[in-house]
């Protein structure tokens, strides 16, 4: 793996920016560029910021550069029976660290286990001032003052440019195998909320095309043990299913249409706008392909408690991000001015006005 420390560099680009507030646009291995609002600026390159800079597996924490590649943390996890227990996706080979805990995207067990945010102990970054902070660090039990660390986790670079971030990481599971029903999305629905009343090893959960289907994992007793509780048939390529619904390759997401991202309490009914669905998380997790119009889905997603984000293929001027009440855009405007005063980092990324 390689090992650059390119943090001087960086944090001098910042301060000449800050200086004669001029945007930058914070660019690491580009492969979730297609995620939010498009935006110019002198280009900030933190993909070249890599390694590891902290790793006892003992410990289960690592820490690493912001442009150390996903692929090759991963690997060196896997390498000690480990991984990141909220599964990212990488959309792409070149992901790195720090796009992955920028865009706080999770995969099919964040459900189960957690989201990126939750796994992040500390971090390293650089504000809008070119000033390098440190904030949390390596041990589960730091808890004093406001969690800033994870404050950073979905900012997409609005608030600081990440230099280094310190994930607890997990044991990887035994077994795995994952189980299948024939069963429609209202049966399916009440079925994994009766399941998750159960203590079972419940890792992962789809279901669309009248298909559900249900991953096991943890030790091997204890999957067997839930399996006959669960029923079902075993799907012999598990790992590969997951897989492909993780990084958006099954045949559901290829489409030219506009891909929603919907968050909703997990037993929501099925949402009356037209499209198709694919439920993840028990029902948490929607991914809604459809061209109707954003207000129609966003007014139906609000009457149920949720938010709608437009994830791939958004037509312009679509915002990409559920709009904010005047209360949490007030936050958010608080938040910018205290980490980056002139707005200089990744600039309307997000939202337009932030």
């Amino acid at each position: 793996m390689s090992d650059n420390d390119t943090s001087g560099e960086l944090q001098q680009q910042v301060e000449k920016a800050y200086a004669s507030r001029t945007a930058l646009r914070i660019r690491g291995g580009e492969s979730k560029r297609f995620y939010g609002r498009s935006i110019a600026g002198e280009t900030l390159d933190v993909g070249r910021h890599q390694g590891i800079v902290n790793y006892e597996p003992t410990e289960l924490v690592i820490t690493a550069r912001a442009g150390t590649p996903l692929k090759e943390l991963e690997q060196v996890l896997s390498d000690n029976h480990q991984m990141f227990g909220f599964e990212p996706p990488a959309f792409g080979e070149s992901a790195t660290l720090g796009g992955t805990i920028a865009c706080n995207l999770s995969g099919p067990r964040r459900a189960f286990s957690g989201s990126a945010r939750d796994f992040v102990l500390g971090s390293r970054i650089i504000n809008g001032k070119g000033e390098s902070l440190h904030f949390g660090g390596e041990v589960m039990k730091n808890v004093a003052g406001y969690d800033v660390s994870r404050l950073m986790s979905g900012a997409m670079g609005t608030l600081g440019v990440l230099l280094e971030v310190s994930v607890k990481v997990l044991p990887k599971p035994e077994t795995e195998i994952t189980v299948v029903h024939e069963l429609g999305v209202a049966d399916s629905i009440r079925k994994v909320h009766a399941l998750a009343r159960r203590s079972l090893p419940i890792s992962a959960t789809r279901f669309d095309d009248n298909t559900l289907h249900v991953r096991i994992s943890g030790t091997e007793g204890a999957v067997l043990a839930a399996q006959k509780t669960i029923g079902g048939d075993v799907l012999e390529i598990g790992n590969d299913f997951w897989q492909r619904l993780k990084e958006q390759q099954s045949g559901f997401f290829k489409t030219e249409s506009p891909v929603w991202r919907l968050s909703l309490v997990s037993n929501s009914p099925v949402l009356k706008t037209e499209g198709r669905t694919l439920y993840e998380w028990n029902g948490a997790q929607r991914w809604f392909i459809s061209d109707s119009t954003p207000e129609a889905i966003r007014d139906e997603v609000s009457r149920h408690g949720g938010h709608a984000v437009c994830f791939r293929n958004c037509p312009e001027p679509v915002q990409v991000f559920h709009p904010l009440d005047s209360g949490l855009l007030k936050i958010h405007r608080h938040l910018k001015q205290a980490f980056d005063p002139e707005s200089i980092l990744n600039p309307g990324k997000m939202y337009e006005e932030i």
